[in-house]
């Protein structure tokens, strides 16, 4: 079973930046489709952005044109870029592909 580590999540003031990486232990995301999900506390996990294994991007509305997700070309790892980033969108953030989840990665946005 393939193994996902999220990275790069921290602590940004609103209106910054950051990157997450999700490291797969196997070159599968040239072949599988993946997505990063977020939860807040109190809320449901709900999906953020996905990709196919043929590039074909889809974001969540509440992200759109302030989130891009991307990969490398190797098929290891998985980015999520974050702009304009609001206190809304402080949550764990999860990478999801296949049947494997990471264990999640911290993001707080303070106002």
């Amino acid at each position: 079973q393939v193994q996902l580590v999220e990275s790069g999540g921290g602590l940004v003031q609103a209106g910054g930046s950051l990157r997450l990486s999700c490291a797969a232990s196997m070159s599968i995301f040239s072949t599988n489709a993946m997505s990063w999900s977020r939860q807040a506390p109190g809320k449901q996990r709900e999906l953020v952005a996905s990709i196919t294994s043929g590039g074909r991007t889809n974001y969540a509305d509440s992200v759109k044109g302030r989130f891009t997700i991307s990969r490398d070309n190797a098929g290891n790892t998985v980015f999520l870029q974050m702009n304009s980033l609001k206190p809304e969108d402080t949550a764990v953030y999860y990478c999801n592909a296949i049947s494997s989840w990471g264990q999640g990665t911290q993001v707080t946005v303070s106002s």
